[in-house]
This record gives C-alpha cells, structure tokens and sequence, in this order.
C-alpha cells in the first residue's frame, strides 16, 4: 500500500530534511527550505542481481564519439565537441543569449545533415519562427516542440529519435506524478534525471537551459549541476556586446574554459583573436593615466584586457568608496590598503573606481598587479609606458609572487605586439624563450620595484 512521504529541501544545496526550518541547517541559506511529497511503495521480494562488473582495461570507447557543433569557440570549450549521450546545461541571465546560441548551433548542426529537435517551455511557435527568421537561422532541418509535460518531450525524442536535442528551458518542464508546481526542487530535479536517463540510453546530446538566480547561479537544487556533464554560464553585462561562455564543469574536457562572443543584430559572432579587440581598444586611453594592459588566461585561453582606475577626492569627507566592476571588490580594496602601506600612497580621502574594459569579469589572482598598478598610475596621474603588459599575484608584504601559465601569457602579448612585460620573479624561467625577439621582460620580487620602473619609464606628453 502507498504511503505519502513529505520532506523539506533546500533549493539551494538540496539538503533533505524531514521537518521545516527557517534556515538550512548544511548551506545557512535562508528561506529555501520546499515541501516536497512522494509516494512510497511497500518493497516485497528480494533484491534484483544487477549486471557483472567489468574491468576497466577491458573496456572499449569509440574515439570518433565527439561531433561539432559548427562554432569553432563552443566546441573549444566543450573540450573539442559535443560528445554523444551527453547532457549540457547553459545558465545565464535573461536576454543574455542563451536560446539565440541555442538557435545558432540548430542552423549549423543542420546545415551539416543533423537532425535536430528545439522543445521551449516558454515561447509559441510563431514566436520562435519569428526570433529564428529575425536571426537567419530559420531551417528545415530544425523541427520545434511547445511542449511542459517531460514524459510527452521524452516520448517525442524516443520517437523521433534527433540526433540533438535542445530543451528552454528546464525550469518550465513538470511531470504530472509530482504534485509541486513547474520550477520547483522536486519538478527541476526529476525533469533533468529523465532527460539525464534519456541521453544515456539514446546517446542523444541534449542541451538543457536553466535560469539563474539573482546572485548568477543556476536556479534550482544544486544537485541539478551534479547530475549534468557540463555545465556553462553565459556571462556578460546587457550594456556591452561582449558575451563570455565559461565551463564550470566538464567532464569532458578543461573547466574554466572561455569563448568570447559578440552580440549583434544576427545574433552572436565567435571573437577568434579577444585579445587585439581589446588592445585595439585600449590605444583611445592609452595616454591616460590608470591604463593598465593585463595578460590573462581562462582556462587555456589567453586574454590580453585593458584594467582601468580613477582616484578622485571624496565628496564625504570620512566617508570614501571603492567601485569595482569586472573584479572582486574585496581584493581590489585589500590591494589599496597594500599599495597605502607599502608604499606610502595616501589613498584615505580618496574615491577609488577600478574596472576591466569591454564588460569582462576576471577573478584570476594574476590580476593584482595590473589593478594596483592602475591605482597607482591614476593617483600619481602618471600614464603607463607603451606596449606594456603585466600580471602577477599581491601578498600583504607587498611581494609580487607568480602565477601559472606565465609562457602562455607572454606568448599572448608577444604576438600581439607588446614589447615590455613587468612579471614576478618566480616566473622568470618562463620569460627565457622570448629574450631573442626583443621583448623586455621586467622581473620584481615587490611592487615597489614595479613602480619604480614604471615611474622612470612613464610617458610624457
């Protein structure tokens, strides 16, 4: 006979409890704690004898299992492709362009002989047919499904049997046997372990795209995100054009991968080469004083991006602000207080802006050098040497310690035309290979020698 069940779990780490509380007792989050009710079923007779165990040298993979997606970027950071059977959940927030990348990749893998099966929740027929022709992405190899119901998606896909599958979005799909509304734990979890279940049996990739909460994670239980191979974010500011599409797990290949994206009336178009688009960009400020060139990598792409400072007395005496955008704000004021002590920058009344040009966001510890720097540069309102790039880790004494990829990041800008790199010492052996083409590399244990060079090589108009 059935027994209801009613438990509590947490929308956040997905934290199962028999009782309702007010915080989570395992993430402390407030308020997200949801009812859930199941049916339980009496289990009568012995247990099934699951199937033999195999030895792990003894199993054979196909190595022709990836296809490409027709975006050379998105197949880089899918680590090469798409890869059968797997499932690919995209968050990121609204109007970012999460089913514009969606309709794009349906026009390439159908102009390539696939066939391909686009299921929305959210949009009509004719609102879809009206967005794919406005993007020129309109196909008779895509065949589009409105449809909420999992079982009658799952239904439709065995039957059709596509050779790729695109669900917008997740939160918007319920199964009638769960009694919680569209977008709940329960409702979210179910759908993406049928859809999971789906694209092991079938070997049909799936791309499933999620919403996002107000603090950019994918919303629903966390392990939604435990369930799926990979897992990307849409990143960017809706007042740039630039789009960032970052693996945070892969299964497949690197996280931390990146792809950079432009949004324009056709849709989004690959940046092959980000790091000459910003350069190029940053000639127009180059003469200012707070212009910093940084050599960044996400995951194994290297970026050259501009970082810009500005110190202005405060209006409130007592009273000063820092303002960060694209980085963390705590780091950049830890970096004030180290460049304040260190040396002797007296940043007390001071108003202290810090961005990364082009609507980027960087989190990486090489950034520190090239932010203090940029404070450094605009509070003594001198302007940074030409053709100058830097990175390098900040400790509180001051010390300039390395970083990894230090000869990927040179190579970057070597290829790009800087010709002085300001690095740690640590990563001197990295800067070796690059003496012969000219290039001057700057080695510094402290960021008082780092200012010192740039003050006796600063620009003057």
């Amino acid at each position: 006979m059935a027994k209801e069940i009613v438990t509590y779990v947490c929308n956040q780490c997905g934290y199962v409890t028999s009782k309702l509380m007010g915080r989570c007792p395992s993430c402390a989050a407030w308020g997200s704690l949801e009812e859930r009710r199941e049916e339980k079923n009496a289990k009568t007779g012995e247990a099934k004898v699951s199937q033999e165990a195999t030895p792990l040298s003894e199993i054979r993979t196909d190595r022709t299992i990836r296809f490409k997606t027709g975006m050379g970027e998105l197949d880089r950071v899918l680590g090469g492709g798409l890869v059968e059977g797997s499932l690919v959940l995209i968050g990121g927030d609204p109007g970012i362009g999460k089913s514009t990348l969606m309709l794009q990749i349906s026009r390439y893998l159908s102009a390539g002989g696939k066939k391909v099966l686009y299921v929305s929740g959210e949009e009509s027929l004719s609102q879809i047919k009206l967005r794919a022709v406005r993007l020129k992405t309109d196909s008779p190899g895509v065949s589009v499904l409105a449809e909420t119901d999992t079982d009658a998606i799952v239904h439709r896909i065995q039957q059709d049997q596509p050779d790729f599958a695109i669900i917008d979005s997740i939160q918007t799909m319920y199964k009638n046997e769960i009694g919680s509304v569209p977008g709940s734990v329960a409702q979210v979890r179910e759908a993406c372990g049928a859809f999971m279940n789906l694209a092991k049996k079938t070997g049909i990739p799936i791309f499933i795209v999620g919403h996002v909460t107000k603090d950019g994670a994918i919303a629903g239980p966390k392990i939604l995100e435990h369930m799926v191979d990979t897992v990307l974010y849409f990143e960017g500011n809706g007042d740039h054009t630039f789009r960032l599409l970052r693996a945070v797990k892969n299964r497949f290949g690197a996280t931390n991968e990146v792809a950079v994206f432009e949004m324009n009336d056709n849709g989004l178009t690959e940046v092959t080469n980000p790091s000459e688009l910003f350069v190029s960009r940053q000639s127009a400020s180059a003469n200012v004083p707070g212009s910093v060139i940084l050599a960044s990598v996400n995951g194994t792409l290297p970026v050259l991006v501009e970082v810009q400072a500005l110190v202005s007395r405060s209006e409130f005496e007592g009273r000063t602000r820092c303002i960060v955008s694209g980085m963390d704000g705590n780091r950049v004021s830890l970096l004030c207080a180290v460049l304040q002590n260190r040396l002797g920058i007296n940043l007390t009344s001071k108003d202290v802006y810090t961005s990364v040009a082009g609507g980027l966001r960087i989190f990486e510890p090489a950034l520190d050098l090239a932010a203090l720097l940029a404070v450094y540069t605009a509070a003594r309102n001198i302007i940074m040497p030409h053709h100058t790039c830097v990175f390098g880790e900040i400790g509180l004494a001051g010390e300039v310690r390395g970083v990894a990829h230090a000869e990927k990041r040179i190579g970057e800008a070597v290829k790009t035309g800087l010709r002085h790199i300001i690095l740690s010492k640590d990563n001197q052996d990295s800067a070796k290979s690059f003496l012969e083409d000219g290039v001057e590399i700057v080695c510094v244990q402290n960021i008082r020698q780092a200012a010192e060079w740039v003050a006796a090589h600063k620009v003057v108009l």
